[in-house]
């Protein structure tokens, strides 16, 4: 398993369930952050930021549309139920309030292994993004979780991968501080603690981290993925006007 293998938020009070989770889809190189009821899963989530949420609707404190509802409110994660409910109604309701995709129980793993990919590879192309980006030495494969840098792969945190993952997806525009703490960790924390992890990313992907060229900062505003053409084309531009 892999430093960046995907993580999946399990919302399910079924113990049996769980444990048939876990093991499955730990066999298939993904990592599982359980929640037994609906208030832990919404902590969480706002805690653990994961890849994916499996939410299953018949959870004993709290309604699973509630706990739905809830989490689109305030992410944009992938999120699959996996219910008992086989109605048209239930499957209705759930993806009107913001499910990627309804799988019934009972249910196969291939079928959800295929849901979970799918729902990946739709949130990348969904707006017109490419789940590769390159730039410079720099590929980033959002549908693989990978990043290298000049071909050698390059091992990121959760954290860290997150915040590449937004930079990749406004790639050129400026984000600030805030709008990178509430996505990333799902509530506003102290800017030095942003400015820790943009540290981290830049020793493991600027060839001269104290002088970056592709996570700029923007002094007192936030941070900006510079795309490396972009760079080239200004300096062009410039030793033109000069000559």
């Amino acid at each position: 398993m892999t430093t960046n293998s995907l993580r999946i938020l399990v919302i399910e009070d079924e113990p049996a369930i769980r444990r048939f989770l876990r093991t499955s889809l730990s066999a298939h190189n993904y990592r599982l952050i359980e929640a037994v009821d609906g208030e832990s899963g919404l902590k969480v989530m706002a805690r653990e930021r994961p890849d994916f949420v499996i939410l299953d609707l018949s959870l004993g404190d709290m309604d699973g549309l509630e706990v739905l509802q809830r989490l689109r409110a305030a992410w944009r994660t992938p999120i699959i139920v996996l219910s008992a409910r086989s109605d048209e109604q239930s499957k209705i309701q759930a993806l009107e309030a913001g499910a990627d995709d309804y799988v019934t129980k009972p249910f196969s793993m291939g079928e959800l292994i295929a849901r979970l990919r799918n729902a990946h590879r739709h949130r990348f192309f969904a707006k017109g993004e490419e789940p590769v980006f390159r730039n410079g030495e720099l590929h980033f494969d959002a549908l693989h979780r990978r990043v290298t840098v000049a071909g050698l792969e390059v091992k990121l945190s959760p954290t860290e991968f997150g915040i590449l993952e937004l930079l990749v997806r406004h790639a050129g525009k400026v984000l600030t501080h805030q709008q990178i703490l509430r996505e990333i960790w799902g509530s506003e924390q102290d800017v030095q603690y942003l400015r820790t992890y943009v540290g981290h990313l830049r020793r493991k992907l600027e060839q001269d981290p104290q002088n970056p060229q592709q996570i700029l900062t923007e002094p007192g505003v936030g941070y900006r993925l510079q795309r490396l053409e972009s760079l080239l084309e200004a300096k062009v531009t410039s030793i033109s006007q000069s000559a």
